[in-house]
């Protein structure tokens, strides 16, 4: 029928729905999602982001779908990648803790060893260029051998860089969201110190973006995780902090964190004070009741005031017997 307006729900779909359209495993997916390989608009009832049906007929029509969009979010760990930059695992765990290669992803086995993922697509260009020829083959660079005996590894670090753009990416121009994306990488203590105003730091964790959970909230997994997912090199806690510091201000310009209403004045209470009116009528005197003629001895209430003469003639008038 003419004039009829398409649902949204049809015009885009979840993320579940959207892996599985796409022949994408969840994890692919969302791998996808945040190098900007599929383009995501936020739902309108706060459910997370979505996938517009046009998204995925563009995807659909590319060439060599799904293998190629599925090549260019495989990861590869420390075995893999090794065997695919054709060195050593001790030479690659090297070049990662040294920071040459920068992890996309990362998990806990069920030791709680830290894994970390690689883009597979990455490490192969790595091994292609020329110029990294030196680092792949040979002795490692001094420079790399004295920050390995120092305990330098950088994995960590270059994990939070690559995830804060990938957060940047889907904040889009809301400075609040870029706030909040900020600030999920911080300390609470570091962000209490930035943001003083408990409004303001109420809203950031409503704007909060989601991060990679690992184990169940408390759990020694899910501290180590967090541990990782927090910046503690000074450097870059002073780079947080200068980014949040930034943004919020931009943020409070544009719109000023929600506040409760204010509470309204309480009203003056008046003392309850007699006011001059009219003077209330009296209450009427019941009529009397008449004597019985056993009690006619007793004068009435209404008798008029002749005095004992009067009444004495009225009893001479009282018929006898």
């Amino acid at each position: 029928m003419s004039g009829t307006i398409a649902k949204p729900d049809r015009l885009t779909c979840a993320a579940s729905r959207a892996a599985r359209e796409l022949d994408l495993k969840r994890g692919e997916f969302d791998l996808a999602v945040n190098l900007g390989l599929i383009r995501t608009v936020p739902d309108e009832g706060g459910g997370g982001r979505r996938v517009a049906r046009a998204e995925l007929d563009r995807l659909r029509a590319e060439d060599g779908f799904p293998g190629a969009l599925r090549e260019r979010v495989a990861t590869a760990g420390t075995n893999e990648g090794a065997e695919l930059m054709d060195v050593t695992p001790a030479r690659f765990t090297s070049l990662a803790r040294f920071g040459l290669l920068v992890p996309v992803h990362f998990y806990l086995n069920r030791y709680r060893t830290v894994v970390w993922l690689y883009l597979a697509e990455e490490l192969r260009q790595f091994a292609s260029e020329a110029s990294n020829a030196r680092l792949l083959t040979g002795r490692a660079p001094a420079e790399v051998r004295e920050g390995l005996k120092a305990g330098l590894d950088r994995r960590p670090r270059n994990w939070r860089g690559r995830h804060i753009g990938f957060l940047l990416r889907q904040a889009g121009d809301d400075p609040w969201a870029h706030a909040a994306a900020v600030a999920c990488l911080l300390d609470p203590a570091d962000v209490a110190e930035v943001v003083e105003e408990p409004y303001e730091r109420a809203h950031l964790d409503r704007c909060r973006p989601r991060l990679p959970a690992h184990g169940a909230p408390g759990s020694p997994a899910a501290d180590r995780a967090q541990e990782l997912m927090t910046a503690s090199e000074p450097d870059e806690v002073a780079w947080f902090r200068a980014d949040l510091a930034h943004t919020m201000e931009t943020a409070r310009r544009q719109r000023p964190a929600p506040r409760p209403a204010p509470e309204p004045a309480p009203r003056p209470v008046l003392a309850l004070t007699s006011a001059p009116g009219p003077v209330p009528a009296p209450a009427s005197v019941p009529e009397p009741v008449a004597a019985s003629v056993e009690d006619r001895s007793v004068p009435p209430a209404h008798t008029p005031s002749h005095g004992v003469l009067g009444w004495l003639r009225r009893r001479g008038r009282r018929p006898a017997g």
